[in-house]
């Protein structure tokens, strides 16, 4: 077993699909890349202004999102640290986010009860999905990109068509 210490509570962490790296979202505000072998820090990824708390890899890698209490979802590159799009459009904080099976979209989720998504290149919000009645906690996409699905604090599980704005 490793141990990473981190100076703040960790609230999200990713595998990249390699297996090589490990990505944390924290209190501190930053998103950290880590060698899963040695432990080391190899990126510290900054540009939220409150908490992360969600963090998710690309499907090859090259990329992470991340949502914050700060209202943004970020995307990043992963080999170079750098900010490649502020995603801005929910008005609460953003519990979730995942990319896409092919990687060319994001959805997040967030405390304002909606689930958004994103065109991964252009930033552009495509879709905004209302149908929750409180906290969306939890998104992801179906392996064939075809649906998203959705956990919410109103005990509740959406499955959306992603192509339509409307719960299956």
């Amino acid at each position: 077993m490793m141990i990473i210490k981190k100076p703040s509570a960790v609230y999200s962490i990713a595998t990249c699909p390699d297996g090589k790296q490990v990505v944390s979202g924290s209190e501190d505000k930053t998103v950290c890349i880590w060698d899963a072998l040695t432990g080391d820090l190899v990126k510290k990824l900054k540009g939220h202004t409150d908490y992360v708390q969600s963090v998710a890899t690309s499907p090859d890698g090259k990329q992470v999102v991340s949502g914050s209490e700060d209202k943004t979802v970020c995307i990043w590159d992963a080999l170079t640290g750098d900010l490649v799009k502020e995603l801005k459009g929910h008005t609460d904080y953003v519990q979730s986010g995942a990319f896409s099976p092919d990687g060319k979209q994001v959805v997040s989720g967030s405390v304002d009860k909606t689930v958004c998504i994103w065109d991964a290149f252009t930033g552009d919000l495509v879709k905004e999905l209302k149908g929750h009645t409180y906290y969306v906690q939890s998104v992801v996409f179906s392996p064939d990109g075809k649906q998203v699905v959705s956990g919410s604090f109103d005990k509740t599980v959406c499955i959306w068509n992603a192509l339509i704005n409307w719960p299956i």
